[in-house]
């Protein structure tokens, strides 16, 4: 099995997702091989190769791609990195005309919002108390999931913590997809097709599962049942094919 991972930009980000998506029960998935796809290396052709595809998090997207205004609070300092945007927008393309399961956390939430047609709240202002992570702690909040959901069927719980680290949110839900989950502020949460019937896996999230460890909570369902869920979806993938 190979998965397509975005990169992140930083190693040790990038780490951990490599690390929970090959963890299983404590024990180190070899069958799982991670491919990392960068805009660097210009490697989008490896896609045609994996079974599934997770979109990381990382910088802002560019709000040239959702009509957004060049001047936010908390704008990246570096400017933004319009070149992932429009790699990662074909590779999310190419996923969902290939039928391949996409998982999408963070900016990668964000993208897929944006892709199918959303808006983003460029900067949650006073909630960032909450949401914003401070250099690189992550802050810790509830939510509140969706009954009937994918998202429910995945974790088997109504409410629980997660942690977070974004000062952005979708705004304008994008044509076809639904609301999974929101937070106790009623900023939404994550996302997944609203007909799934012929459509890929999707499923999108604002928090990290990835490492929600630092948290002591790598056994919650919303980071292990996620990533079990990703991978039994991609193996139902490969054996349709």
């Amino acid at each position: 099995m190979k998965i397509g991972l975005t990169y992140t930009g930083f190693e040790h980000k990038h780490k951990n997702y490599v690390n929970w998506l090959k963890c299983s029960d404590n024990h180190r998935d070899n069958d799982i091989e991670v491919i990392r796809l960068s805009v660097e290396e210009n490697n989008a052709d490896l896609l045609n190769d994996c079974d599934g595809l997770l979109l990381s998090g990382g910088v802002d997207s560019d709000p040239i791609f959702y009509n957004g205004s060049k001047e936010y609070p908390n704008k990246p300092e570096e400017g933004w990195n319009t070149k992932r945007d429009l790699f990662e927008m074909s590779l999310y393309k190419s996923a969902i005309e290939k039928n391949i399961p996409v998982l999408a956390v963070c900016r990668g939430m964000q993208l897929v919002n944006v892709l199918q047609g959303g808006t983003l709240t460029q900067d949650l202002g006073h909630l960032n108390t909450r949401h914003k992570a401070v250099e690189e702690t992550d802050k810790e909040h509830g939510i509140t999931i969706e009954k009937n959901s994918l998202l429910e069927d995945i974790v088997k719980v109504q409410t629980g913590k997660i942690n977070s680290a974004h000062h952005q949110c979708i705004e304008e839900l994008g044509d076809g997809l639904m609301i999974n989950c929101i937070a106790e502020d009623g900023t939404i949460e994550g996302t997944e097709w609203k007909e799934k019937s012929g459509k890929p896996f999707l499923l999108c999230v604002q928090w990290h599962p990835e490492r929600m460890y630092k948290f002591h909570l790598q056994d919650t369902p919303l980071s292990k049942n996620i990533r079990n869920r990703f991978i039994e979806e991609i193996k139902k993938s490969m054996f349709a094919k």
